[in-house]
């Protein structure tokens, strides 16, 4: 089997940032996809987030995006990546990080500022309603707000030097 593209990047430098992990044209239906990897945080350099916080980020961003007007009819996925660092973000058409730095930048400042009751997380909504942390969520959106995307460059857009 052929080696995946996000399994290609040297994860032993890649920094937390807002990264093209795919763009391209579904054989299927001819839709031209891009698929975003949101770096939360250094893979095996920092801690992974709790799933606690990682659910209730999805929470948070999902209910975001279907709100948001500009992107809401662009927007196919939002979920995290299975080694909680940070969360996949797939959309209609081709797009660069400089395209969706605003939004990203403005979900998790939602995330950071939000109070109240998790949307969705009620045992009728959700099938794990019980493992969700606001305060964890709230953290981590603060943390990557401040330290990555505020001061997103073309180090934190462009992943490193491929592995061969």
């Amino acid at each position: 089997m052929e080696r995946i593209a996000s399994f290609s990047v040297d994860h032993l430098v890649l920094e937390p940032g807002v990264y093209v992990s795919r763009s391209d044209e579904d054989a299927a239906t001819g839709c031209v996809t891009t698929t975003f990897d949101l770096r939360m945080t250094a893979p095996n350099r920092e801690p992974v987030m709790n799933t606690a916080a990682v659910h209730a980020l999805e929470h948070l961003g999902a209910t975001f995006l279907r709100n948001d007007k500009e992107w809401s009819d662009r927007v196919i996925y939002f979920g995290p990546m299975g080694c909680r660092t940070g969360f996949y973000l797939v959309v209609f058409g081709e797009c660069q990080p400089s395209d969706v730095a605003g939004l990203v930048q403005r979900m998790f400042e939602f995330a950071r500022d939000f109070e109240g009751e998790i949307p969705g997380a009620k045992p009728e909504e959700c099938g794990n309603y019980h493992d969700s942390d606001l305060a964890q969520a709230k953290w981590w959106a603060a943390r990557y707000v401040a330290k990555t995307l505020e001061h997103l460059d073309e180090k934190h857009t462009h992943y490193p030097a491929l592995l061969s």
